[in-house]
Parts: structure tokens; C-alpha cells; sequence
């Protein structure tokens, strides 16, 4: 399996909040994202738009 690091940043409140959390579910920090990754649509993506896609800004992920 071929994985990829993702970097964002978060006030520390949040990020301790996300800690917590996982512990809270018994999860890593990096199972609850996967999670929440593969709970998205799947929306059809032809392979050449990839390579096209606008940069978006990272976004805060909940609250």
C-alpha cells in the first residue's frame, strides 16, 4: 500500500481535542481521519482532471 503524509495546522485546543477523542475510541489520531475520509462520497474522477484540480487552501476540520 502506498501511503502519503498530510500536514495541517490546528490551534492546539483542537489538536489536543482530537487526541482525546481518539483515545476516548481507543483510535490514532491518523484511524480517525481515514475514517472520516472514507465516510465521503466518492465522486467520479477521470484520472487526467487530477492533474488539473485548483490548489484549495487547507481547511479546520470540525470544531
Amino acid at each position: 500500500m502506498n501511503t502519503k503524509d498530510l500536514h495541517i495546522r490546528m490551534t492546539e485546543r483542537r489538536y489536543n481535542k482530537l487526541r482525546l477523542y481518539a483515545t476516548s475510541k481507543e483510535k490514532s489520531v491518523t484511524q480517525l481521519i481515514e475514517d472520516w475520509v472514507d465516510r465521503l462520497p466518492c465522486p467520479e474522477i477521470d484520472d487526467s482532471l487530477s492533474t488539473h484540480l485548483p490548489h484549495q487552501p487547507a481547511a479546520d476540520i470540525g470544531q
